[in-house]
């Protein structure tokens, strides 16, 4: 197939240098369908983007400037091409780059010089003329406007234009736009300042100085929500620069005040009245991303223990709130969950006992001073300050539980006529029931009570409540004190009732967000489960909701899916126990029939019908607190358990199933990882890979599917990775590239000798791909090396199927580098010898 394209690009060569580039492109595009080989195809594409230039279609030469980088990323006279199509496209950013990179390839050639300048000078003009749009008051064109912010952001991206925008008095101008307080002015201004404070500490902090801590946080507190949430990023990057420099630099002392400075503002953000709900929100994220260390590596907590000391209660002010009530902060739905997420960071990163019992003090402290010296308004407040301990750093809700009149607090509010106050003190219980210490105090006086709640209560919102009090109490309870007791009946009429309320679009979404934590508890009853996915409105319900702004119920929804796909550890008894069991006639645990794999099957069949990949994707998006580590594990055992069937991949694939799982790889427990990971490798090994991950996307996965090699990993996931990465490996030389660069090459050939033949197998047709790299080919030839010898002696196996692998490695090796063709008969006749 080589053979015939080469006329035609020629042909083309010819027509192009006699200047009719139409024709030559014609020419190009037809040997393109006749050949097939890679680096001839990335000569076409490199001259079609130049006949594209020619021809003024600036977005098809990048398109095939981009295809000839692909296949190699030192190709100069592609990225030559592609930085000039882009720089007509307006991509000044991306064209800079480019020249940069041919200039470093090729340091003395003249012309990449001149152009990396103009490209350059064509910059410094424009910062001054934007700048002139933007401020000009008599400017009434607003799409000019428009492009003049996007440009002054799409520089501030790139090192030289972020240095010349800071250079030209950039800051004070972006800070006259910030003041405008127009709302698409504000957000040019904070995009452009993340350009050049990212990784750049000396800009940040003359940022910083310019700007004021208390500007910057009066910013992230406006009611406009795309405003406040750009602030946010702004202040991340600030953030993450001036860490930087604190680690590195002996100087780190006056970034630390710096830091603490803007720490101090977010933190009166949270209790300033006039600040937004969202902005208070993003000040609780920026906090929870900020302050704890990022790993138990870093010996220094003391930001945590500065932030306790100066900030802890006004932390609770927020945790604190009772929607509703009198001079009640503004907060969203998410607010008091982010405290709860917050307040548990701060209590992990203490250190000592002495720590932790000061954090004690203080939150007591607060809870006393609300409860003792006010009315019902400060009971309420006590009470709800109790809840929030318990869903986040439960000891010390604990310890505020133990607090003389807050339990009896409780258990009389839980009576009260009115509505607001009763579903606090429900609340309350509830919480305290799933990390009480106490929980058969509670048992004895809660259950009675949410009993007569539940039967009967006039308010939907209550029973709701007291409902899954009772599914918490009867779960926390073991199995003496099981649900059986309760008079309402079985675990299948509560399930029932729990379906009705989610499905009942009357009813508030806080209030239904309680029929899924019911349901996260009942549907560990296999029967509960049959039922849920044969009612597809009441699936869809608790997806709508996963998709909601309410992201406090991700963690419930997560856990039915766990419960519904059976993808919960499975904990094989012990078969001595179990004869003891007999022996002494006990009680032995059986799996309910209907939890066996063909039920499950069907109930996965019918969650994928229902759209749970989307609702999945969805959560997996939300960058908010509530996706805590234990959430994202989770969902990675949902999604491993909805790509078990072949078949079924491709739909997960086309819902965002494939895009959701390279975070979940990334990021979260261990065992969360490597669920996400598995799926990753199941995806790859029978679907196109790069149909389901396009673009930038394959190159991420190379990652996750490389983790799944580590020794500690089952023999499944090792082999399930190596099948991915055999399909990775025959795919383009860039994926090789990344594959040697994540060190996967070591431990591939360690599998090779592995005692298991499919693994053998797999590792040994993973090492044929990667021998299309260089650098693989290099280390067959290395001196004192038996890899070669390995691959002779797998040739002659009694396996087809490795006999194949080892005898394809070596038609490779031997056809891509010639020398190595000599060593073969060494490595036969030493081996024959017994060498």
């Amino acid at each position: 197939a080589g053979a015939s394209s080469v006329p035609l690009r020629e042909q083309g060569n010819a027509l192009f240098q006699a200047g009719d580039h139409a024709a030559a492109l014609a020419a190009y595009t037809q040997a393109l369908s006749l050949c097939d080989g890679e680096s001839e195809r990335a000569v076409l594409h490199r001259n079609r983007a130049a006949c594209y230039l020619k021809l003024e279609d600036y977005a098809k030469a990048e398109a095939d400037a981009s295809k000839a980088i692909e296949a190699d990323g030192r190709d100069m006279k592609a990225l030559f091409r592609r930085s000039q199509a882009l720089q007509k496209l307006g991509r000044l950013d991306q064209a800079v780059s480019d020249l940069q990179r041919c200039v470093s390839l090729e340091p003395r050639n003249k012309a990449f010089q001149e152009a990396l300048r103009g490209t350059m000078s064509c910059t410094d003009s424009k910062v001054d003329q934007m700048f002139q749009i933007l401020l000009d008051p008599e400017e009434k064109d607003a799409d000019k406007k428009q492009k003049a912010a996007q440009n002054l952001i799409v520089l501030a991206r790139e090192e030289a234009g972020a240095e010349k925008i800071f250079q030209s008095d950039g800051v004070r101008l972006l800070t006259r736009l910030l003041d405008t307080a127009k709302a698409d002015m504000m957000l040019a201004a904070l995009r452009t300042l993340v350009g050049l404070c990212s990784g750049h500490r000396s800009r940040t902090m003359a940022i910083l100085a310019e700007l004021g801590a208390p500007r910057l946080s009066a910013v992230l507190g406006v009611e406009h929500e795309q405003v406040s949430l750009a602030a946010c990023n702004l202040l991340q990057v600030m953030f993450d620069s001036l860490k930087e420099g604190m680690q590195k630099d002996f100087r780190g002392k006056e970034d630390a005040v710096d830091l603490k400075l803007l720490i101090k503002h977010l933190l009166e953000l949270l209790a300033l009245e006039g600040a937004s709900a969202h902005g208070r929100d993003n000040a609780l994220n920026l906090l929870i991303k900020v302050v704890p260390r990022k790993s138990p590596k870093e010996t220094n907590n003391s930001l945590s223990l500065w932030v306790i000391d100066q900030g802890l209660k006004k932390i609770l002010e927020v945790g604190s709130t009772v929607c509703g009530a009198q001079d009640s902060l503004p907060v969203t739905e998410n607010s008091r969950m982010s405290a709860s997420v917050l307040l548990s960071k701060l209590y992990s990163d203490l250190k000592c006992d002495a720590e932790r019992e000061n954090f004690h003090h203080l939150c007591e402290d607060y809870v006393k001073s609300w409860f003792e010296g006010h009315e019902l308004a400060g009971k309420l407040r006590a009470i709800q300050t109790v809840s929030c301990l318990l869903q986040g750093p439960s000891e010390a809700g604990n310890r505020v539980l133990e607090l003389e009149g807050i339990m009896d607090g409780v258990l009389s509010l839980c009576a009260s006529v009115c509505e607001a106050h009763q579903l606090v003190a429900v609340e309350a219980l509830i919480h305290a029931a799933d990390k009480a210490k106490r929980a058969s105090f509670i048992t004895a006086n809660g259950v009675s009570l949410l009993k007569e709640i539940y039967k009967h209560s006039e308010r939907d919102s209550i029973r709701i409540r007291a409902l899954v009090g009772l599914c918490k109490l009867g779960s926390a309870g073991g199995t003496d004190f099981s649900m059986k007791q309760f008079a309402e009946g079985s675990t299948m009429k509560l399930a029932k009732q729990c379906r009705k309320w989610l499905c009942n679009e009357t009813i508030d979404a806080g209030t239904r967000r309680w029929a899924v934590e019911g349901l996260a508890y009942l549907t560990f009853d296999a029967d509960v489960k049959e039922e849920f996915v044969e009612d597809k409105a009441a699936m869809q319900a608790m997806f709508h909701l996963a998709k909601s702004e309410d992201r406090s119920v991700l963690y419930a929804v997560a856990s039915t899916l766990v419960n519904c796909t059976n993808s919960y550890d499975h904990e094989e008894p012990d078969p001595q126990m179990l004869e003891l069991a007999k022996y002494a006639k006990q009680h032995i645990p059986e799996q309910h029939p209907k939890d066996k794999p063909d039920f499950v099957k069907r109930r996965v069949q019918k969650l994928l019908a229902a759209g749970v990949v989307s609702a999945l994707a969805c959560m997996v998006k939300s960058e908010n607190p509530a996706l805590t580590n234990s959430c994202r594990e989770l969902i990675s055992r949902v999604f491993l358990a909805l790509v078990e069937e072949a078949e079924d991949r491709g739909g997960v694939v086309a819902q965002g199933g494939g895009k959701a799982l390279i975070p979940l790889s990334l990021e979260g427990t261990e065992v969360g990882q490597t669920k996400a990971a598995q799926a990753l490798a199941k995806i790859t090994i029978t679907s196109n890979p790069e149909m389901a991950f396009p673009g930038e996307r394959i190159y991420e996965v190379v990652r996750p599917l490389v983790s799944l090699l580590h020794l500690q990993r089952t023999g499944l996931e090792n082999f399930e990775g190596l099948m991915a990465l055999t399909n990775l490996a025959g795919i383009s030389e860039r994926l090789r590239q990344k594959i040697l660069k994540e060190k996967a090459v070591p431990m591939i050939e360690g599998y090779m000798f592995e005692e298991h033949e499919l693994i053998r197998l797999a590792a040994t047709e993973c090492m044929c791909n990667m021998a299309m790299s260089k650098e693989v080919q290099e280390l067959f030839l290395a001196e004192g090396s038996d890899r070669l010898k390995l691959m002779v002696l797998y040739s002659g196996e009694e396996d087809e199927k490795l006999r194949r692998a080892a005898s394809g490695t070596l038609a490779m090796l031997t056809a891509l580098h010639p020398p190595i063709c000599k060593r073969i008969p060494q490595v036969v006749s030493a081996w024959q010898r017994g060498g």
